[in-house]
């Protein structure tokens, strides 16, 4: 049995805040405390451009994705900002249904593309990705590809 995913409201901030400060204390990066980062997510899921995915009743994951105007077609681009499952949860199906409920949102929202940034270690999420038909090029039949970001 597929499990459940629904779509995220305001309501649900303080939620989506505690798993993303989880997500980023796991990997040992910084993070605003769960207070500060459920807010700003307040504050995004007040548009239009920002949904979020819970999955399980903790909720125990999540897919954060953002929406903008595509230049190279009248659809809209979808960035995969985070997908994250909690690790007792992991290896149970939530990351899957998140991201075939996240492909299916973005497709019903009018996106006819979506990209992610992902590190090269994390083997699970990267065969994940690549199995619901993602590719990353590189060696294979194109260019390496990258990703950078800066602060600014």
């Amino acid at each position: 049995m597929a499990p459940d995913v629904r779509l995220a409201n305001r309501d649900d901030a303080a939620a989506i805040g505690q798993l993303l400060y989880a997500f980023n204390r796991e990997f040992d990066e910084p993070a605003p405390p769960p207070d500060a980062l459920a807010e700003r997510i307040r504050q995004l899921l007040g548009g239009d451009d920002t949904l979020v995915l819970l999955a399980g009743a903790g909720p125990d994951g999540l897919a954060v994705l953002r929406l903008r105007p595509a230049i190279w077609s009248t659809g809209l681009e979808c960035y995969l900002a985070e997908l994250y499952v909690s690790p007792a949860r992991r290896g149970q199906g939530l990351g899957r249904a998140l991201m075939e409920a996240a492909l299916r949102e973005a497709r019903n929202r009018g996106a006819d593309t979506m990209d992610i940034g992902v590190d090269e270690p994390d083997l699970a999420a990267r065969r994940l990705y690549e199995s619901l038909g993602f590719t990353n090029r590189s060696g294979v039949d194109g260019p390496l590809m990258y990703v950078y970001e800066r602060e600014l």
